[in-house]
């Protein structure tokens, strides 16, 4: 592989101009197919084979004007029993009437018709049904609904519209610019010439425009979440950059070893291309592997963020060597520009002062200390996890001010918790006399059920097949009490006969798809894992190595996820992060941090544990090895981090809270990944296990294909003949 990518990094260095016009294509035909094939994305999460999802499927089919989105629009008066004078009801009829009469609702109920009101006369709840579904809602549409009751608010009313049709699509805004911003600094400083720095960004943005415009090209034949473009997005740019950096820090140090630029940038691309590949391939692989969970928007999400990095690496392959090859020695200091300075640099002994040779010596030295510290450190910032709660966001923690968080928190005020994540249970026979059999019965069995605030009287297809009830819970709907209802009602009903009893509502469907993500969590870690020790033992010939790192890699997802939960959950330091409302993890967030968290930390150890084999091989005692790979890839390692870690941050200062969450836990999952584990506790351990690391049988090794990942063959290769253009 070495090789292959040794000549393609030469060939696309020479033919720059073709490559760069090729990409530049690529780039604005993708840009005219977003716009004009651009499809709309999806807020609600489907969970097919689930009771909940079941039951919706079966209200569009029998019921289809019970089976569109709702809202619910909450009344509060001036004064305590102002809602039961004439002149207060004639208010509430009026916002009722402008409600039904909205583009897109099929009807509005009267507050006073199925007495929804407080007993104090203050507050009131009016129903309101849509005619599709919450992604079908157009931005004319809720902007509508948005402003019912402007009239009666002039009056000192105070009307807040609310419930699922308000689900919108989290905005990227300035904040994640300055993430960028960050990685660009970290960058000049890293390189110490704009020329090198900004060509590495440009790279990056421009496979980030193409990622994202080829999804949004697909989005029009396949439904995208809200969160997926999001999500292809960080990862598009924090990997983009990171993989450009890595072939351009080769690509220098092999200008001052005294190559011609286009020896430079092939050897760069053989050897830390070669890198790139095998990290992006991991990233990919993870990803893609989400599919096995079989849960179709996961599925949609991995693939989306797994494109995105496929066209990182294409990038970074082929228009990073034909950037270089526009740049020259530019993207050197100017200090090193002149041949005679290169020249000099290259006969120079190597400089073995740098924080990354005594950073290695000293965690060498102190090896067992440092791994002690180091197990004991994460072990404790890992047990908040074992409190982890997963649900569906509600607009309980939505941001603060926001329209769903408004009405949310009024509902709260005036009726309780319960009234905003209300459950439907879907009762429905072959007959209209089984139907109307059983609906007293489920009535019944669910109102002896414990934690059941009230059960409203059913509401009848027009063939009175099919019966809907709301039930309402006493808790909210990321309660762990609300969950537990739901299963007790489900073991209620369960022996009804006559007649099949479902569960549903947006509160039972983000139950349902907590459990199955739950349930699929340890086989998907038990995938990651083997597949992390199956890889490595590719690239490195080992057996402890590739153990090691995934151990590794366990301990940074438990540390991981022990911080996330301290503060999104629990709420620790949520002040510093704009954190409104502590909550349960997203479901999914858990199951994604591992896919994404793999590759990453795969592409650390790599860059890091590669150099160590590669010295090692050539004669250095272990513990040498291991200091040189550290001593000379602690510099890039610590800047591709920071990259990283400042692109995912950026994401943490948006309001929605699902992107914040997965933000945060992507940057400290970096953090920890790289500067505690692979370049602290990695090199302890190396050092620790001394020349035993790079044992593997004998056999084993004969029937392991060879990737040359390190480019061990590409050496070869050039040993064969004199070297060109040096």
């Amino acid at each position: 592989m070495a090789t292959l990518l040794y000549r393609l990094g030469r060939a696309s260095l020479r033919r720059r101009w073709l490559v760069a016009v090729v990409w530049l294509v690529v780039l604005v035909g993708l840009g005219v197919a977003a716009a004009t094939l651009h499809g709309p994305t999806a807020s609600n999460f489907t969970m097919p084979g689930t009771e909940s999802q079941r039951a919706i499927d079966l209200l569009a089919d029998r019921f289809p004007a019970a089976s569109g989105a709702t809202g619910t629009i909450a009344v509060k008066a001036p004064q305590a029993g102002e809602l039961l004078s004439p002149a207060g009801q004639a208010v509430v009829k009026q916002v009722t009437q402008e409600a039904a009469t909205l583009p897109g609702v099929v009807g509005a109920v009267d507050p006073y018709q199925v007495k929804a009101l407080t007993p104090d006369g203050r507050y009131a709840l009016i129903q309101v049904q849509f005619a599709g579904r919450a992604d079908d809602v157009t931005d004319e549409q809720r902007t509508a609904y948005e402003k019912v009751g402007a009239q009666a608010e002039a009056q000192g009313w105070q009307i807040a519209p609310g419930g699922e049709v308000l689900n919108g699509e989290p905005e990227v805004g300035s904040t994640e610019a300055l993430g960028v911003l960050v990685a660009a600094i970290v960058l000049v400083i890293t390189f110490g010439s704009l020329v090198a720095a900004g060509m590495t960004m440009l790279n990056a943005l421009i496979g980030v425009g193409v990622g994202m415009a080829g999804l949004f090209a697909l989005s029009g034949a396949v439904q995208l979440t809200s969160t997926a473009p999001i999500l292809a997005l960080m990862l598009g740019l924090a990997v983009g950059i990171d993989y450009s950096l890595f072939i351009t820090s080769r690509h220098r140090q092999n200008l001052l070893d005294g190559l011609s630029p286009e020896e430079a940038v092939g050897r760069a691309v053989g050897t830390a291309g070669s890198a790139v590949v095998f990290a992006g391939a991991t990233v990919v692989i993870a990803l893609a592997g989400l599919a096995v969970v079989d849960i179709p928007f996961l599925t949609v999400m991995g693939l989306a963020a797994a494109g995105t990095v496929s066209v990182a690496v294409l990038v970074a392959i082929t228009l990073a060597p034909a950037l270089l090859g526009f740049a020259g020695r530019r993207v050197l200091p100017r200090r090193l520009r002149g041949r005679e300075a290169v020249e000099s640099d290259a006969t120079g002994s190597e400089d073995r002062s740098g924080f990354g040779f005594r950073w290695a010596h000293w965690v060498t030295k102190l090896r067992i200390p440092v791994i002690l510290v180091g197990l004991l450190g994460l072990g404790l910032l890992a047990l908040p996890a074992q409190d982890m709660r997963l649900a569906l966001p509600d607009a309980s923690t939505a941001a603060e001010g926001s329209p769903a968080r408004v009405s949310n928190d009024l509902i709260r005020e005036g009726f309780g918790p319960g009234f905003t994540g209300r459950l439907a249970v879907v009762v429905t026979a072959d007959s209209p006399q089984a139907t109307q059999a059983a609906v007293p019965q489920v009535t019944a069995l669910i109102q002896r059920t414990d934690g059941v605030l009230a059960v409203a009287p059913p509401q009848l297809d027009p063939t009175g097949r099919t019966a809907l009830l709301g039930v309402i819970p006493k808790t909210g709907p990321t309660d762990e009490a609300t969950e537990t209802l739901v299963h007790d009602i489900r073991r209620q009903v369960a022996d009804v006969s006559g007649a099949e009893v479902l569960l549903t509502g947006v509160t039972a469907i983000g139950i349902d798809v907590s459990e199955k993500l739950s349930d699929a969590l340890p086989v998907y870690l038990l995938l990651v894992v083997g597949l992390s020790i199956l890889l490595l033992m590719l690239v490195f010939r080992s057996i402890l190595v590739p153990v090691k790192a995934a151990l590794g890699f366990l301990l940074t997802v438990a540390a991981t996820f022990g911080i996330t939960v301290a503060v999104f959950q629990q709420g620790h330091l949520a002040d510093l992060v704009g954190l409104d409302t502590p909550a349960p993890l997203i479901s999914f967030l858990p199951i994604l941090l591992i896919g994404i968290l793999f590759g990453l930390a795969m592409d650390y150890e790599v860059f890091l544990v590669s150099r160590m084999r590669e010295d090692f091989v050539h004669g250095d005692t272990a513990r040498q090895a291991t200091i040189n790979g550290m001593g000379h890839g602690a510099r890039v390692v610590t800047a591709a981090a920071l990259i990283m870690i400042s692109v995912f941050s950026g994401f943490v200062f948006l309001d929605d809270p699902v992107i914040k969450s997965m933000g945060f836990a992507l940057a400290i999952g970096v953090a920890i990944d790289a500067f505690v584990v692979r370049m602290t506790i990695v090199p302890a351990v190396m050092s620790l296990l001394n020349t035993a690391a790079w044992w593997i049988p004998r056999w084993l090794n004969r029937i392991l294909p060879n990737v040359d990942v390190e480019g061990e063959g590409l050496r070869s290769h050039l040993a064969d003949r004199e070297p060109a253009n040096v």
